[in-house]
């Protein structure tokens, strides 16, 4: 099936032609318009559609086709059910993170997008499936006028409901302000006790302007996300709640972002998650029910709109500074801005990325940033992360998917006389020279549960005591100062 699903995806040019006669033919027929034989006929459409789409695009009978906005690319077979894809995690060559024998379903997709005439629409948000719908035709509900629609354009009227009272947000404060922003992460410890999780924050209460607090990176089990974000608050400290679409369905999803608002906790990154299979729990189920575009947009509705995905309104609604992740070193790196847009129509505020040891490479990718105007739209914080030797580098781009460490890299490694000391030196050098990189608001660094040689690196690289202003692309379109 992979083979013919390959082949369709060179050939979305003439699959969009067909597609579009066979929609008119369809709507011709007037199908809809007589329930009772629509019905009788329901059982021929869904085997047809099961056997000719499953030949031709190794189609899942999601019963809500999107094929015509994917580049005949089927998204429903990403192991993570992206509909809003790629995740973060491609691999260097293109290959699935989850099944390294599989090319990445949203390569083809925008590789066949890009064939077609009306490829754009692969930039459209599509909303999460609706799992009542698997086994049905999408050929006879795309006729109906009454069909559930396939993706979201346009955000409703504001609603009346007030927001709820929020604490002051420093980390949007400082962003909004034109400031360069730190943000560092808190991996949370395998602990019940709040000291363990304070004690590793007070570190570095005093160099960065917020926390990242991870929920359950790599997917290894950790006290949770919301309840250290909720003490670092009661602490007076600005964490960024992360949220994961692996391990929640939609219902649990917004019920904790209700929960976060309501425990002080405004600004919340939304994530896919990284696989299963990668953590300490590799028996688990995934639940994918959303990803990270549909969470983001899951978040703006409750906020802006005041409205559960359901369309139930709220009482109050969540005080909330929307984050989303990007990987500009991972494949397709072509259309990795194109797929930020998305993440930022859906509602992103502010983007942190990957780890980034390749400075010509983020630099081209603020480019096609800049030329898109997202750095006037959303404020883009560039991940650096804290090599401690060659040998965790190598470990680090053959084991972690969508980490992109270049040779040179490794080499200066593994010249050094003290890596360690070395890798301290690289990081402080990357952040210097990505506070240079127009459109860059910030920078989110990295180094697992090392929260000492973090404010160590930030007060080295003298990002938090300058005088000096460069001017940057940001939102406001004001000036930085160190």
């Amino acid at each position: 099936m992979r083979v013919t699903r390959h082949w369709a995806v060179r050939r979305a040019r003439m699959f969009e032609r067909i597609y579009a006669g066979l929609s008119s033919l369809l709507a011709r027929s007037r199908l809809h318009d007589r329930s009772l034989l629509s019905n009788r006929l329901a059982p021929f459409f869904v085997f047809g559609e099961r056997h000719l789409k499953g030949l031709l695009f190794d189609c899942q009978m999601c019963g809500q086709c999107i094929l015509s906005s994917t580049g005949m690319s089927c998204p429903a077979n990403c192991p993570k059910l992206m509909r809003n894809g790629p995740c973060g995690g491609v691999r260097g060559d293109g290959r699935c993170e989850v099944d390294p024998e599989m090319r990445c379903v949203w390569v083809d997709a925008w590789d066949g997008s890009a064939r077609m005439k009306k490829g754009g629409a692969i930039s459209n948000i599509q909303p999460a499936l609706d799992f009542r719908l698997r086994d049905t035709s999408a050929w006879l509900r795309s006729m109906s006028a009454s069909g559930r629609p396939v993706s979201i354009m346009a955000h409703r009227e504001p609603a009346l409901a007030p927001v709820a009272p929020a604490r002051p947000n420093r980390f949007e404060e400082v962003l909004r302000s034109g400031q360069f922003a730190v943000t560092a992460e808190l991996s949370p410890p395998d602990s019940a006790d709040p000291t363990d999780a304070l004690r590793h924050a007070s570190v570095l209460a005093d160099v960065v302007d917020a926390i990242n607090i991870t929920d359950a990176s790599g997917a290894n089990c950790h006290i949770s996300s919301m309840s250290v974000a909720a003490l670092l608050v009661s602490q007076g400290l600005t964490p960024v709640m992360q949220l994961t679409c692996r391990d929640r369905n939609r219902i649990a999803i917004q019920g904790d972002i209700l929960g976060a608002s309501a425990l002080g906790i405004s600004n919340l990154l939304c994530l896919t998650g990284d696989a299963i299979g990668s953590g300490d729990h590799p028996g688990a189920v995934a639940v994918c029910d959303l990803d990270s575009v549909s969470l983001l947009d899951a978040a703006r509705k409750m906020r802006d709109e005041g409205r559960f995905l359901s369309g139930r309104a709220l009482s109050s609604r969540p005080g909330l500074f929307l984050g989303a992740a990007a990987n500009p070193f991972s494949p397709p790196q072509r259309t990795r801005a194109a797929h930020l847009a998305k993440k930022v129509d859906a509602g992103a505020q502010f983007i942190q990325t990957q780890f980034c040891f390749d400075v010509p490479a983020l630099e081209s990718f603020m480019v096609q940033v800049r030329d898109l105007g997202l750095d006037q739209r959303c404020f883009i914080l560039v991940g650096v992360g804290i090599l401690p030797s060659a040998r965790t580098a190598r470990w680090m781009r053959s084991s972690v998917p969508g980490v992109h460490i270049p040779d040179h890299v490794v080499e200066r490694l593994e010249k050094a006389n003290d890596q360690r000391r070395e890798g301290r030196q690289l990081c402080i050098e990357l952040i210097q020279q990505i506070h240079e990189v127009k459109g860059v608001a910030g920078v989110h660094v990295m180094a697992h549960r090392n929260e000492a040689l973090i404010a160590e690196v930030i007060r080295a690289s003298g990002i938090r005591s300058g005088e000096s202003v460069i001017r940057v692309g940001t939102p406001e379109g004001v000036e930085k100062r160190l």
